[in-house]
């Protein structure tokens, strides 16, 4: 009976959590920024994205058995907001650039998981360690991009990390979610 109320909450949650999943071959429009509130507060801001990544985990308790586990880069809409009166391209570069980066550290997150974690053991002992640090690393890299690139108002800054995260992408695609 926990197996159906789960797989029943999870599908719920899914349903109405209006979530984007990362897809190389689709990109944010200003549609998808549902918010009606400011989660950051200041005037100057002219878009907020809420992006980040859920797992699932199929294991057993005989820590030598099989684990899978899956890893997904989300968008949430109903969690991300712009001004209407500022919107444009060049803002909505910027915050696609922070939902590949999401998915730059969901990649780095697969392939160290990849690795490191066969057996529902290895996961009980190695995974919240691994997820923490790359968490850790991705809220860093997130910060100094907005930081670097000034929120997307230093063009010079915005195209160099466009380049970066283009070819980040595509030195980890061999750890794009199947």
């Amino acid at each position: 009976m926990k197996w159906i109320f789960l797989v029943s909450f999870l599908i719920t949650n899914f349903l109405f959590a209006q979530r984007i999943v990362w897809k190389e071959d689709v990109k944010l429009n200003w549609d998808n920024f549902k918010s009606k509130i400011n989660n950051q507060r200041g005037s100057n801001v002219i878009a907020y994205t809420n992006c980040g990544w859920v797992y699932s985990v199929v294991k057993s308790t005989n820590p030598k058995s099989p684990v899978k586990i899956k890893i997904e880069t989300v968008f949430n809409e109903d969690k991300s907001w712009k001004d209407d009166q500022r919107t444009s391209d060049y803002v909505l570069n910027h915050e696609q650039k922070h939902f590949d980066i999401a998915e730059i550290y969901a990649r780095k997150l697969r392939k160290e998981v990849g690795e490191k974690i066969r057996t529902s053991g290895d996961f009980n002992k190695k995974f919240q360690g691994i997820y923490n640090r790359i968490l850790s690393d991705y809220k860093s890299f997130q910060s100094t991009y907005d930081k670097e690139t000034q929120h997307g108002m230093d063009p010079e800054k915005q195209t160099e990390y466009n380049r970066i995260i283009a070819e980040e992408l595509e030195n980890l695609k061999s750890y794009k979610a199947s």
